[in-house]
């Protein structure tokens, strides 16, 4: 259970279902849509490491956008294929420098459908919202990015399909392929795994598997069936949030909207301490690690009475407990909107952060964050992936950032959703005023990496089923 939540200021660290709906619903899911790239896209490749084997891997990279649009780079995903040195080998994936920023550059290790003599992997790169867009005519400037096997072994190359032992200089380079928005736009594939394969996984992943569904279709705060699903309605007192307020299980309320139940969580003050009043509901079981998380959640910006200002905190997330002062066992893994600011932010921030481990006291945190500065205001697709590579979160289809192996979670996790204060200097008034943030639904499914897309199919599908709640996730 979250019983201690820290205020902090935001820095990342440097280190670095079986379903319902059984096989039927499975089978139904649609193949992630690919968006058509607005113009084209260019990849240029150099290597500063030209060994047949090497110490890392050194594939430096240029994205230009050749065509007469300008395009959001969290569309693109750039693929580097290669051989791995054994079955058994991992690799782990840095950047040195990058005229983007590293810190908005991410690396995956995924394994290819289709292996061949020169590829049975890729190093897929990505960008967060913080890289920005390619205008016309614009590339990314210099990427100078590296991976290593994880236990240090040189590394062969020379038989890589994407590997260019020559390329001392920039050029073109169609052996890195760019996709937007799932569609290949530059390169050519190794045979058999191209030009248009997804970057989601297979839509069709094998039959069975164990998956939390909920549609939040209950009667209020006491129905006995919210419990018996395996939620806590928070009413414990403690943090996070302003030091006095309680947590009011009365407060999280149910009503239908558009044919569909949505569960309402309401905080409430009148500029004190006393007088605040929080809310929080949560997986009373830490039973969730890898797989997919995804709800659709609505943040508010304006209260829905009395004035405005408050530095309130509406989440989704998931999380474990820090058994001593940087315990690397801990995990947790955030969205997080700020509506009037806080953490030293002045206004509108949506944050999604991932946590190794922190100290309270003094103050040491080790996590990942990627941000956006504008109103997220309205409903949202909330989608986090966790796998053996990376941790993926998507805000409406699209990556919104991914994290990296480091922050990977040692331990399951409980899910929760909460909306608390993080102090009272937003707005010093003493008229009362409340805020709501409404959840439509929330879904896991372990194991397993779904794509936004195939998230959509499945609830809809539960919907058109008339599944209003399914548990098949094993207890830990």
């Amino acid at each position: 259970m979250r019983t201690f939540r820290r205020s902090r200021i935001r820095a990342a660290a440097a280190a670095a279902v079986t379903l319902a709906l059984g096989c039927t619903a499975l089978a139904a899911l649609p193949a992630t849509a690919g968006a058509a790239a607005a113009g084209g896209l260019v990849v240029q490749y150099r290597t500063s490491a030209p060994g047949a084997t090497a110490d890392q891997s050194e594939p430096w990279l240029k994205v230009r956008n050749t065509g007469s649009a300008s395009v959001p780079l969290t569309d693109v995903k750039v693929r580097y294929y290669f051989k791995g040195d054994s079955a058994s080998a991992a690799y782990r994936f840095a950047c040195s420098w990058a005229v983007k920023g590293c810190a908005n550059i991410t690396g995956t290790f995924r394994t290819l459908p289709n292996p061949t003599a020169t590829a049975d992997r890729y190093l897929e790169i990505a960008f967060t919202a913080g890289a920005g867009s390619l205008a016309p005519g614009a590339d990314t400037g210099d990427m100078q990015l590296r991976f290593h096997r994880s236990d240090w072994q040189p590394l062969g190359q020379s038989d890589d399909y994407s590997f260019g032992a020559e390329r001392s200089t920039y050029g073109d380079w169609s052996r890195v392929t760019a996709q937007v928005g799932g569609v290949t736009t530059w390169g050519e594939a190794p045979g058999g795994n191209g030009p248009t394969d997804p970057t989601d996984p297979p839509t069709d992943p094998p039959a069975g598997g164990p998956t939390l569904f909920d549609d939040f279709d209950y009667t209020g705060h006491a129905d006995p069936r919210i419990a018996a699903n395996g939620w806590s309605v928070r009413s414990n007192s403690g943090g996070p949030g302003v030091p006095g307020a309680v947590w009011a299980p009365e407060n999280v309320t149910f009503s239908r909207q558009s044919g569909n139940s949505v569960m309402n969580l309401e905080t409430s003050t009148a500029g004190t301490g006393a007088s605040t009043v929080q809310t929080e509901i949560l997986t009373r079981s830490m039973k969730f690690r890898n797989g997919t998380y995804a709800a659709r959640v609505k943040f508010s910006d304006a209260p829905r009475s009395g004035p405005d200002g408050d530095h309130l905190v509406q989440t989704f997330f998931t999380i474990n407990d820090l058994k001593a002062p940087m315990a690397d066992d801990y995990a947790e893994y955030d969205f997080e909107y700020l509506p009037n600011g806080g953490w030293g932010e002045p206004a509108d921030i949506l944050y999604t952060t991932s946590w190794e481990t922190y100290r309270p006291d003094p103050w040491e945190a080790v996590n990942q964050h990627s941000e956006a500065r504008q109103s997220y205001a309205g409903w949202h697709d909330l989608v986090l992936t966790i796998d053996d590579n990376a941790i993926t979160y998507y805000i409406d289809g699209r990556n919104f950032g991914t994290h990296g192996a480091a922050y990977l979670p040692e331990r399951p996790m409980s899910i929760n959703f909460n909306q608390w204060l993080i102090d009272l200097a937003g707005q010093s008034s003493t008229t009362p005023r409340s805020y709501d943030q409404q959840v439509d639904y929330v879904l896991h499914v372990k194991d397993r990496v779904l794509s936004p897309t195939q998230v959509s199919a499945l609830v809809n599908g539960y919907r058109a089923a008339g599944t209003t709640f399914q548990d098949t996730v094993p207890a830990t």
